[in-house]
């Protein structure tokens, strides 16, 4: 057992799921962007309608990238975001690892968002997707000064003919920042209701489900595991104290949550949070046959008697 870990469960007081670096610096964020072509789909395992998707916060793949990969794999999910990702740092040994684990999975289309340099390298979230990525877009996110920075990334695709949006994020680090993640939910609160297509927001969110940062995107969205999943919800194991619930998968009401997991699974320092879901179609507008105005209503049933 590390003596850090150790302390973190005695104090409360080492970062939990953060970056340790010797310098942050927040410059422009760039997009990396890419697509494969020539890998396997997990499509045939699932309708059309049905996705299951995948957060993990992989700390920089640490314990190996074949141990993050396999157990992505394993669990053949079509979208998964990531948190803690290297582009060509020293530590990861120069690999740009979200098309590294493309490769790996066989989930062909990713992008990198950069939220600082760190070891030589980009940082920050990433996704990797079976769906062809349409557009990506990335908004940071507030932060106290002199901070880590932090991001929320929204990606669009489409699913079954559908205009989907998944939004990655990786909020400020407990403990006793707060008010600060508070801060950052609203800003994502706010691109949300500006958001008219469905949409999943999935993210290392540093915080308890009775949070207020959590509370308030509770507001608008779903808590996937506390409506169905099964088996224990920690993810985020510590010494001495009990473990921690930080990640989680959050849906609009266009999904159907059918079934939730965290994988207790020892490729990273956070479990990763596995979710099904079905999409529900759109809604369709009424027919000018099935739209009866008031005063034809009123003459209709007058005529009736």
């Amino acid at each position: 057992m590390r003596l850090d870990r150790l302390l973190a469960g005695l104090f409360l007081a080492t970062p939990i799921a953060c970056a340790s670096s010797p310098a942050l610096r927040a410059d422009s964020a760039p997009v990396t962007i890419a697509a494969p072509a020539s890998l396997a789909s997990p499509a045939a395992l699932r309708s059309e309608d049905d996705l299951r998707v995948m957060t993990f916060n992989i700390q920089s793949g640490r314990h190996g990238l074949d141990k993050v990969a396999e157990t992505i794999r394993s669990a053949s999910p079509d979208i998964v975001a990531l948190q803690e990702v290297d582009v060509g740092s020293v530590r990861a040994n120069g690999m740009d690892q979200p098309a590294e684990l493309a490769q790996r999975t066989g989930l062909p289309y990713y992008a990198h968002f950069r939220t600082t340099s760190l070891y030589g390298g980009d940082y920050g979230v990433a996704l990797i997707s079976r769906f062809p990525l349409e557009s990506v877009e990335q908004h940071p996110l507030p932060v106290e000064p002199g901070t880590e920075p932090r991001t929320v990334a929204r990606v669009l695709m489409k699913v079954n003919g559908q205009e989907v949006s998944i939004y990655v994020t990786h909020l400020t680090r407990r403990p006793f920042n707060g008010a600060v993640r508070m801060r950052q939910s609203a800003a994502i609160m706010k691109l949300l209701a500006a958001d008219p297509r469905p949409k999943l927001l999935m993210g290392d969110m540093n915080d308890t489900p009775d949070s207020r940062s959590l509370l308030l995107l509770k507001r608008e969205l779903v808590d996937v595991f506390a409506l169905r999943g099964q088996g224990p919800s920690d993810t985020y194991p510590l010494p001495v104290i009990p473990n921690l619930r930080i990640d989680y998968v959050l849906a609009c009401d266009h999904f159907m949550p059918r079934h939730s997991q965290v994988l207790r699974v020892r490729a990273s320092d956070h479990f990763p949070v596995v979710a099904d879901l079905t999409l529900l179609g759109p809604v369709k507008a009424p027919t000018v046959e099935m739209v009866q105005r008031p005063s034809q209503a009123a003459a209709s049933t007058t005529g009736s008697k």
